[in-house]
């Protein structure tokens, strides 16, 4: 069931799934569907075009490219996204991937459409013995959890 898959409410025939670059890269890079310009001191998030179909035990982690912050002066406002497996489909934006990026220099920055800006590491996860059933489902999008 673990996949990368287009949004459908944006139409984006364009978009290319996410692939690993090396024989050991541990993460999929993650492009910026659209190009973005970005003030200095702002936040904005990033549209991928992307959402991923996780197990009901694992989450996809995603990190800025280490070049991010070196090339562009740019680094992730939350430090890593943490995308749950509930967050795919979710009746908000459909489980979309976007990465909020910060800009600390003093130039706008501007991401073009196709560059790669963050990587999607997948694990599984584990939750405590004692842990209480839970039975809310989540409705929000990007920075929600109910």
């Amino acid at each position: 069931m673990r996949r990368f898959e287009k949004v459908t409410y944006l139409n984006q025939e364009h978009i290319t799934l996410p692939q690993r670059q090396t024989l050991y890269s541990a993460g999929y890079d993650l492009s910026s569907c659209e190009e973005v310009v970005i003030l200095p001191k702002e936040i904005k998030l990033v549209p991928t075009g992307l959402k991923v179909a996780l197990n009901q035990d694992e989450v996809l982690l995603v990190y800025p490219r280490s070049s991010l912050g070196i090339k562009k002066g740019l680094m992730m406002s939350n430090g890593v996204g943490v995308i749950d497996a509930d967050y795919y489909n979710n009746q908000d934006n459909e489980g979309h991937i976007m990465v909020p990026l910060y800009n600390f220099t003093d130039q706008p920055v501007t991401i073009l459409r196709f560059e790669r800006i963050a990587q999607g590491l997948f694990q599984t996860y584990l939750k405590t013995d004692d842990d209480a059933p839970i039975s809310v489902v989540r409705k929000g999008g990007f920075g929600s959890s109910t």
